[in-house]
C-alpha cells in the first residue's frame, strides 16, 4: 500500500513539474516578447509621431495618418457590424432560440469566429474592390465588419440569454409588447455585456494587417476621403517592419505598442464591465 501511495505521489510530483514547466515556458515567451516591444516602442514614443505623417525613406516623421485611418476604418467597421450582430443575436435569444434557422446561424457564427481574417479580405476584395475599380477606407471597413458581426452575434446572444425569464413575463402580465421588452427592459439588463461584446469586436480588429492589404491597401499622404486608399496602423507596422530603413522600424515598433496598449485599455474596459458574479 506504501508502495503503491509512494508511485502515486511521484507521478503528481512529476506531473506538477511538468505543467509548472509548460506554464513557465510560455510566460517566459510572453515576457520576452512584451519587453522586446517595450523596449523598442518607447524608445521611439514621441509627440512627433502623433503630429507628423509618415516620413519617405531614410527620414524622420510620425503616424498620423495612419492613426487618423486606423480609427475611421474602425468607426466604419462598429457602425455596419454592431447593428447586424445585435439583430442577429437578439433574434435567436428572443424569437427564434429553438428554431432550425438559428442553429444554422449559430454554426455559421462560429465558423466565421474562427475564420482567417486574410480570407475575409479576398471575399471582400471580389465583392467590393474589383467592381469598384479601386482600393478604399470602404472596403478596409466592410471587411473589418465582417469580423465584428460574429463576435457581436455571440455575445448579444449569450447575454441576453442570461436575462431572467420572470422579467419577460411580468412586461408580459402589463401588456407591453414583446418589441418593447426586449428594448426596454432585457437590453438594460443585458446592455453591460453588450457593450463588452462590442469593446472585445474592437479589440479583435485593432490588429487586423491581412483584411486591410486587400481592401483600403495603404496611402503615405494624408487622406479623410473613404472612397479612396486610406492608410492603416497595421499595415503601416508592417511595411515599415520589412524595411531596411532604422527610421521605419522604429516607428514599427511604435505602431506595435500604440496598438498593444489601445488593446489593453479595451480589454480592461471590458472586463470592468463583466459583473463581478459572471466573471467566472
Amino acid at each position: 500500500m506504501d508502495a503503491r501511495y509512494a508511485v502515486r505521489r511521484h507521478r503528481n510530483t512529476a506531473a506538477a513539474a511538468m505543467a509548472f514547466a509548460a506554464t513557465a515556458l510560455g510566460l517566459g515567451w510572453l515576457v520576452l516578447i512584451l519587453g522586446s516591444l517595450l523596449w523598442h516602442g518607447f524608445s521611439g514614443l514621441s509627440l512627433s509621431v502623433f503630429t507628423e505623417m509618415t516620413p519617405p525613406p531614410a527620414a524622420a516623421g510620425g503616424l498620423l495618418n495612419p492613426i487618423v485611418g486606423s480609427l475611421i476604418v474602425t468607426v466604419i467597421a462598429v457602425v455596419i457590424g454592431t447593428p447586424i450582430g445585435i439583430l442577429a443575436g437578439t433574434y435567436m435569444a428572443e424569437y427564434g432560440r429553438h428554431d432550425k434557422l438559428s442553429s444554422v446561424v449559430r454554426f455559421i457564427n462560429d465558423i466565421l469566429l474562427s475564420a482567417p481574417s486574410i480570407v475575409v479580405g479576398l471575399f471582400i476584395y471580389q465583392v467590393m474592390v474589383a467592381p469598384m475599380g479601386h482600393f478604399s477606407g470602404w472596403a478596409g471597413g466592410v471587411a473589418l465588419a465582417v469580423l465584428v458581426i460574429p463576435v457581436v452575434v455571440r455575445t448579444t446572444e449569450d447575454m441576453l440569454t442570461l436575462v431572467p425569464n420572470s422579467l419577460r413575463e411580468a412586461a408580459t402580465s402589463i401588456g407591453l409588447p414583446r418589441s418593447l421588452s426586449i428594448t426596454r427592459i432585457c437590453y438594460r439588463a443585458a446592455r453591460a455585456g453588450m457593450v463588452t461584446g462590442v469593446l472585445l469586436a474592437v479589440a479583435r480588429i485593432s490588429g487586423e494587417t491581412a483584411p486591410l492589404l486587400f481592401t483600403s491597401l495603404n496611402n503615405q499622404f494624408w487622406s479623410l476621403n473613404v472612397n479612396a486608399p486610406m492608410a492603416s496602423l497595421p499595415v503601416v507596422i508592417f511595411q515599415f517592419a520589412l524595411s531596411p530603413y532604422t527610421e521605419w522600424q522604429s516607428l514599427a515598433w511604435t505602431g506595435a505598442l500604440i496598438i498593444t496598449l489601445a488593446v489593453l485599455v479595451l480589454s480592461i474596459s471590458a472586463r470592468a464591465l463583466v459583473p463581478t458574479g459572471k466573471q467566472s
